[in-house]
């Protein structure tokens, strides 16, 4: 796969996180709690407000309503249930950008409810379909963000929606392209310099390499960065130094102007 000249950094913020304010101007796009498996309307303007002053991308970050286990735990869900989430969520933090004079671009799903999304087709055309509804009378129609190679996002693409694949920086690959769970050792990465490795990896060739050592295509626009993370501060730093040195920028993919 050829080399990309660009690549879009995402990062998961408004989560109760305090690095929130250093690791924004790092990426170019963010992903904000709705209120759901964290936040609250004070951490959602925050949030909001640190996305205008440093030019990143808008998104709404919709999980499930759990915050003992902060959305990760996979929980049944009907199809209704998770349109039903992703809707008031993403209305939700609509309100608020509004009221901070920002526009929500994207939506991407949290934790459990991501990956149940994206291996699980029914719940996968469940959110399509809430995206493509909120998308009526909309003057810029939200992207959905979805793993890369995901069923979420074929799901996407079949409604007309854009849709862009999505990579992370700091967690470990399965040989068909899922994400290790975080219940196994090694699923997180843990140290600034693999996560760079993945991240060129990802931005210069297409390709990860997994936990059993196989090297994997994945086609992404948008690499994620946890938040809530220990290192991510350190490890946005690391990824941006060693990108800018490929000569590879760091530009929203879905929205916003690029960082400095």
């Amino acid at each position: 796969m050829s080399a990309v000249r660009e690549i879009d950094l995402n990062a998961d913020v408004g989560e109760g996180c305090p690095t929130d304010a250093e690791l924004v101007p790092l990426v170019s796009s963010v992903n904000i709690a709705c209120g759901a498996h964290a936040g609250d309307a004070a951490t959602m303007r925050e949030a909001v407000a640190l996305a205008r002053r440093h030019g990143a991308a808008v998104g709404a970050h919709p999980g499930f309503a759990d915050r003992e286990n902060f959305g990760r735990r996979e929980t049944p869900v009907t199809p209704a249930e998770a349109s039903s989430l992703v809707l008031a969520q993403t209305r939700l933090l609509d309100a608020v950008a509004a009221e901070g004079g920002a526009v929500v671009v994207h939506v991407k799903l949290h934790g459990a409810l991501y990956n149940q999304a994206s291996r699980d087709r029914p719940l996968a055309a469940a959110v399509a379909a809430a995206v493509a509804s909120l998308n009526v009378g909309r003057a810029r129609p939200l992207v959905l963000v979805a793993l890369a190679g995901s069923v979420l996002l074929d799901e996407a693409r079949a409604r007309g929606l854009t849709a862009l694949g999505e990579a992370f920086a700091d967690r470990a690959y399965r040989a068909d392209g899922s994400l290790c769970p975080r219940s196994e050792a090694g699923a997180l990465i843990t140290d600034a310099a693999a996560a760079a490795r993945q991240v060129m990896r990802i931005a210069a060739e297409g390709t990860v390499v997994t936990a059993d050592g196989r090297v994997v295509a994945v086609a992404a626009a948008t690499v994620c960065l946890h938040g809530d993370s220990p290192g991510a501060v350190a490890f946005a730093r690391r990824i941006r130094q060693d990108l800018a040195a490929a000569g590879i920028a760091v530009r929203p993919a879905l929205g916003g102007r690029r960082p400095g």
